[in-house]
């Protein structure tokens, strides 16, 4: 029996496999989806690398500066520095497997993404996120046929099973038959975000409910910078949930305005005139709320991609178009898109060193599960480079450590008592979302967070499943963490606290759960070339 378990299938969990399996060590790749559904499908715009195939003298070093100025200085400087030297060779990677990103001759085209001031986001028409999941798919199936990575789709993990301080290993549940079993050995998790704790509210799919984040909290895993959540600018409602407008829209000519006085006010390109409509994303969206805010303007902001030349439209965001014709019934080159903020990354999550080691010995973790490369906000291009850089990094952190035997136990399944008592009820999802966004806005305050969290304890009074019981202790980590926060930084903006405060809070948050209690401290960042 493999001893090594990847929970999730996207890109941060094939990365992983892909490196076990390269190395000759066997995996479980365990997942309640199956990659192809996974929510780095849907990732759009692009993955950066400071490849300067464009002419700019871009470098690694320039990446990692605006990585790290995007991140308002929260981000981990040496996790920063390791992902932008990364970068171009996972990119020749991804395309020695096959990836046909837009190409001019041999080299990738790349265009402008937000916070950024160089052209290193190479693309796959607007699609890149499928398409990169297509070859990593492939390429792990090739293992796959030859016994090194076994695949337990349509399965879930309930809890971790830990012992003395340790994680020995995980149970699952197989969604199929209702059974349960118990695997034991490493842990790496690469389960995703958050986006299930907002159902309806968010860009991604809510089949990343964000429970094993939760259960690992409940069972004493540290979650950093729990506050951060990032609010995308361009989004647009479909039935069930926001739909993103990518990024590459505003990286080829797209301009955000809103009607003042009967009149187009382009007011990123008047406030922000070097980076205008692709200033970070948490800025963008911030904008956008106040702009909604000001009684002489309407109150919906447009995206104008009506100057785009149709070149543009058919060689880089021909599936864009298609989506907005589909689902809107409308002509993006005729008609201006009705935009506003939707929850779509999570740059917090569970607390990893740059090995993605967690407190708890022999778990590890991967993706946008973790809190590592990003800060107080994520740049566009770099969710899909962190996943995959951070799925080799788990995987080889993992084996460069003594003692990972093939364990003789296989997992024994057994009917589980409640296989329900594993999800969270939709009204009580429900519940959960509304009371953590009545705290965890574009723009918060302590009256705010504090109203939130007395709802969410009054709701937690109630009886509710272990599943209900883990989520709101995440719930309650989360608005804590921005209470704690006494300041301005990135996607946490408190009108309350409006300046940023680099003294007192260039540190991570860090949350824990001590079986009675959620706690919040704050930790010194490392410093450069420490661990």
């Amino acid at each position: 029996m493999h001893s090594i378990h990847i929970i999730g299938a996207g890109l941060a969990g094939l990365s992983a496999a892909l490196t076990f399996a390269e190395a000759g060590v066997p995996c479980n790749l365990i997942s309640a989806q199956p990659s192809e559904r996974t929510q780095s499908v849907l990732a759009e715009g692009g993955i950066n690398a400071a490849l300067d195939t464009m002419g700019e003298h871009d470098t690694p070093a320039e990446h990692f500066a605006d990585t790290v100025r995007g991140g308002c200085d929260l981000a981990d400087e040496n996790a920063v520095k390791h992902l932008t030297e990364s970068a171009p060779e996972i990119l020749r990677r991804l395309i020695a497997l096959g990836v046909p990103f837009n190409m001019q001759g041999d080299v990738p085209v790349l265009r402008n993404f937000g916070g950024q001031k160089k052209k290193r986001t190479a693309y796959a028409r607007s699609s890149t996120g499928k398409i990169i999941m297509n070859a990593m798919t492939d390429a792990v199936r090739r293992y796959e046929s030859a016994g090194l990575v076994r695949r337990y789709a349509h399965h879930s993990c309930l809890s971790l099973l830990t012992e003395c301080g340790c994680c020995k290993g995980v149970r699952v549940l197989d969604r199929y038959t209702g059974a349960s079993a118990d695997f034991y050995g490493t842990v790496l998790l690469c389960s995703g975000g958050l986006n299930g704790v907002f159902p309806e509210k968010t860009t991604g799919t809510t089949q990343n409910t964000g429970d094993l984040t939760a259960a690992a909290f409940a069972a004493g895993v540290q979650l950093g910078n729990p506050e951060m959540l990032q609010y995308h600018p361009t989004t647009v409602g479909i039935s069930g949930k926001r739909c993103l407008v990518t990024e590459a829209a505003r990286g080829e000519g797209g301009r955000l305005y809103i009607l003042r006085g009967g009149e187009k006010w382009y007011f990123m390109e008047e406030k922000y005139p070097e980076l205008g409509n692709l200033m970070p994303r948490d800025v963008v969206a911030r904008e956008m709320y106040f702009v909604r805010q000001n009684p002489e303007c309407g109150g919906q902001v447009y995206l104008d991609l009506t100057a785009l030349p149709e070149e543009t439209w058919r060689r880089k965001l021909s599936d864009l178009r298609k989506e907005l014709t589909d689902y809107l019934a409308l002509d993006p080159k005729a008609d201006p898109i009705p935009v506003e903020e939707g929850i779509h990354y999570f740059m917090g999550g569970i607390d990893t060193d740059c090995a993605h080691r967690t407190n708890l010995a022999g778990l590890y973790a991967a993706g946008e599960c973790c809190s590592q490369y990003h800060g107080a906000n994520r740049l566009g291009g770099n969710s899909m480079l962190g996943a995959l850089l951070g799925g080799k990094t788990a995987a080889d952190s993992i084996l460069a450590a003594e003692g990972i035997p093939e364990t003789a136990e296989k997992p024994v399944w057994q009917p589980c008592s409640d296989p329900l008592a594993a999800e969270v009820p939709p009204a009580e999802a429900a519940q959960i979302r509304d009371i953590l966004l009545g705290g965890l806005g574009i723009v918060r305050d302590a009256a705010s967070l504090e109203g939130a969290l007395r709802q969410l304890t009054e709701f937690a009074a109630v009886p509710h499943n272990l599943c209900t019981q883990n989520r709101i202790l995440l719930g309650e980590a989360m608005l804590r963490g921005a209470l704690a926060r006494r300041e301005s930084r990135g996607a946490h903006y408190r009108a309350d606290y409006p300046a940023r405060d680099d003294a007192a809070f260039r540190k991570t948050t860090v949350a824990v759960y001590d079986g009675s209690a959620v706690q919040i401290t704050f930790r010194q960042l490392p410093e450069k070339g420490g661990a």
